[in-house]
């Protein structure tokens, strides 16, 4: 198993446990189950060549409606979460400069993920965090389409934290650890 197929399916693992498994998202599971969802690993060392990686799933997105939506993975840049943080405006300036926002959205996803005002060991964090950095571009329409249909859809966030600290940090960390261990290839 290549180093990037085994990243992707650490992802592919955390959506399928994480994000479906704990009802996060109740739009993954369908996106999922119909294998619309594209999983990606950037080989980016720089953040210039995350951006041109960016450049390069927006297009593809825009080509080809077969793909709802895009989880672009990547390992070897933004490390820490105060860079993958700051980068986050060059990533949504590039979506105003290719005049698709509004069009597209991106979700942010890191292994340290953490939101203003809280502790960096807070449960609620782990709503965001991924075993690696992660951006996930959404197509907006679709977004709204299935908010719109979705009872009580602004609840999702506040119910999503309030199960990550029902179930606390120690929980969750074991969780995402565990992604890894699911795809590790066997010795033979």
């Amino acid at each position: 198993m290549s180093d990037n197929t085994q990243v992707a399916a650490t992802i592919r693992q955390w959506v399928d446990t994480v994000v479906v498994g704990l009802n996060l998202c109740p739009f993954a599971k369908r996106e999922l189950d119909t294998d619309r969802v594209r999983f990606v690993v950037s080989n980016a060392i720089s953040e210039q060549g995350l951006l041109v990686d960016i450049e390069a799933e927006f297009d593809l997105l825009e080509k080809d409606a077969s793909i709802e939506t895009t989880l672009l993975i990547h390992p070897q840049v933004l490390e820490t979460f105060h860079e993958y943080n700051q980068f986050l405006n060059y990533a949504e300036g590039l979506l105003q400069q290719m005049e698709l926002d509004g069009v597209y959205q991106i979700a942010s996803f890191h292994p340290d993920y953490q939101f203003g005002g809280t502790e960096p060991d807070d449960a609620e964090n782990y709503t965001n965090r991924s075993p690696y950095p992660a951006l996930h571009l959404l197509r907006e329409e679709s977004l709204d389409r299935v908010l719109e249909s979705t009872e009580f859809a602004e609840q999702i966030p506040i119910r999503n934290i309030e199960l990550m600290n029902t179930m606390g940090s120690a929980e969750l960390n074991a969780l995402l650890k565990e992604c890894f261990q699911t795809v590790l290839p066997k010795a033979t």
